[in-house]
Order: C-alpha cells, then sequence, then structure tokens
C-alpha cells in the first residue's frame, strides 16, 4: 500500500530558542525527524512531504532530503520525495494578511499547503516530536482500513510520557468512548507536572485541574485519506472570515476541524493507543534528555549506528 508521511516543519519553535527542525540531536547529527522517516519507511510507507518555510528548501535538502531521495522503499522502490511551502501566498486572495503578521496560521494551514502531493492514505506530524518505532507500524497498518471518506485514525499517548519538566506544555487532551473512538480533544494549553507528582493544567494562582497519568492525548500523530482536504479548505476559510480586523496569531489547528467534524457525524476516527515514552523538544533544557535517550535506543539496536549510513 502507497501512503504518505507529512511532516510539518515550518513552525518557528519560539520557547525552544532557535529552530529546533534542523537541531542535530542523535549521535551523528541526526534530527529528530530523521528517526520518524527511518520509522515510517520501514513501516511501509513510500512518500515524505516536507512542509516547510520556503527560505528552509536548500537546508532541508542538504541534511534530509537528498540523502532521503538516494533511499528505497520497503518494497525496493524509490521513497519519493517532495517540498510544500507554508507562507502566505497560499492564503486565500479574499482574505488581508496583517503586515505585522509574521507566524504562519497553524496545523490546518500548514497540511492544506501540502494537499497537490498527497494523493494517496497519509500521516501528518510534528517535525520535532519522537514517536516511536511502534506507532508507525500501528498506524501503517490501520490506514490500509480506512475507508475512502469520513474515516481517520490517530495514535494517543499516555499525558505522563509527554509532558516537560521544564514548563508548560499544550496537548490536545483525548476523550474516548468505549469503542475506542475518538469523541472530542480539547486543547489544553498549560499542562505541567508538580513537586506533588501530580499533572495539572497550571491556572494563574499556581493551581489547577489534575489530570491521571494514562490520560491519552494527542501529539498531532493523525492519519487520514485526501477526502480530508476538502474539510480543511473549507474549515480554514471559515476561520479567516471569522478573524477580527488586524489579528496577528490566532491560529487554525487542526484538533479543532476533527472535534468539529465528529460533532457533525462526518467523521470516526479510531485511537491507536501507544504506551511508549514520546520526547520532543518543546524547550532548550529538554534537548539533553532527547539526546541521552536517543543514544539508549541506538545502543540497543532499535536504530543502527548512524540513520545516514
Amino acid at each position: 500500500m502507497k501512503a504518505a508521511l507529512v511532516i510539518m516543519a515550518a513552525g518557528m519553535g519560539s520557547r525552544y530558542g532557535g529552530n529546533k527542525q534542523v537541531d542535530g540531536i542523535g549521535p551523528n547529527g541526526e534530527i529528530l525527524m530523521e528517526y520518524s522517516i527511518f520509522d515510517a519507511l520501514r513501516a511501509g510507507f513510500t512518500k515524505v512531504v516536507f512542509i516547510i518555510k520556503p527560505d528552509m528548501r536548500e537546508l532541508m535538502e542538504n541534511m534530509v532530503g537528498h540523502h532521503l531521495a538516494a533511499r528505497k522503499t520497503a518494497d525496493g522502490d524509490n521513497v519519493e520525495v517532495c517540498y510544500a511551502y507554508q507562507d502566505f501566498s497560499s492564503v486565500p486572495d479574499f482574505y488581508k494578511v496583517p503586515e505585522e503578521r509574521v507566524k504562519p496560521f497553524g496545523t490546518v494551514h500548514a497540511l492544506l499547503c501540502a494537499r497537490e502531493f498527497v494523493h494517496e492514505p497519509f500521516v501528518v506530524i510534528n517535525a520535532d516530536d519522537y514517536y516511536g518505532v511502534d506507532a508507525f507500524k500501528t498506524i501503517y497498518a490501520e490506514l490500509g482500513k480506512l475507508a475512502a471518506s469520513g474515516e481517520g485514525t490517530m495514535v494517543g499517548y499516555d499525558l505522563c510520557n509527554t509532558v516537560s519538566e521544564h514548563g508548560t506544555v499544550t496537548r490536545g487532551v483525548c476523550h474516548v468512548n468505549e469503542q475506542g473512538m475518538l469523541d472530542r480533544v480539547v486543547e489544553t494549553f498549560h499542562l505541567k507536572p508538580c513537586e506533588d507528582g501530580k499533572i495539572r493544567d497550571i491556572q494563574e494562582n499556581g493551581d489547577g485541574p489534575v489530570y491521571a497519568p494514562e490520560t491519552p492525548v494527542s501529539m498531532n500523530f493523525w492519519g487520514f485519506t485526501p477526502w480530508l482536504f476538502e474539510k480543511l479548505d473549507a474549515y480554514f476559510k471559515d476561520f479567516l472570515r471569522a478573524l477580527p480586523e488586524g489579528e496577528i496569531k490566532a491560529e487554525c489547528l487542526l484538533p479543532s476541524l476533527i472535534g468539529e467534524l465528529i460533532d457533525r457525524g462526518e467523521l470516526t476516527v479510531s485511537v491507536l493507543r501507544s504506551s511508549a515514552r514520546w520526547f520532543g523538544m518543546t524547550y532548550h533544557e529538554d534537548r539533553e534528555m532527547v539526546q541521552r535517550e536517543l543514544q539508549k535506543l541506538h545502543d540497543a539496536g532499535v536504530y543502527p549506528k548512524s540513520l545516514r549510513a
């Protein structure tokens, strides 16, 4: 089965303090997305689509793209490599982008920018997250079961395996029904492990609601068929029409669209649970931990000595 891995890499990484998507973190300078690509290809994926800012093209080709284009899929074919640009040129003509706006319009906008390259079942992930080997195998198998329209899937991680000791994180808290299907995703913005060992959504007074460690959360690891692009397009246009004049920070988020489609009965999403430890670099202080964990995986034989060999 042909399937595409779509990687959202146009984010600025403002909290991290640098361009974390291209920060060499592996034993041989591998960047985090190389692990996702490696895992996806051995799971069966055949295409990789990078969503980047236009000025990142040469850098991305030199760091990942040229090497990847020489790789083979599990079936022995050449890996197809595509580059989609997330910038304001893809914004509909009816909307005038405020001159002060710098950031792109979020994950719905990002995925829409890849539309021309994706004609097969696909997954979409963040560039700066490590998802785990088994997650790619599981979601690849699930992609083959999806109907052409109205069905999707996602990998849900235990909240306790996705927080950072260096600050708060935003996670999509998933509400899952008894059939293992997603009911809704609630974007929760200030999750943090506290000194008492509990995970809270920190409020202004320093306290906040407590979440169970095994609460499933979305790390933007979604699987769909190309049917979704029509829904993305309509939702993004509605988002822009509703923006107050001069708004420069609002983002159009994929979990919000998915929740709305579920509420309207237009989409069902199966939740594939993973007990693996997710890790990523939300904060610069996370770097040392991620580097250490990746080295352990190489030492254990999960990955070869170098991903670029």
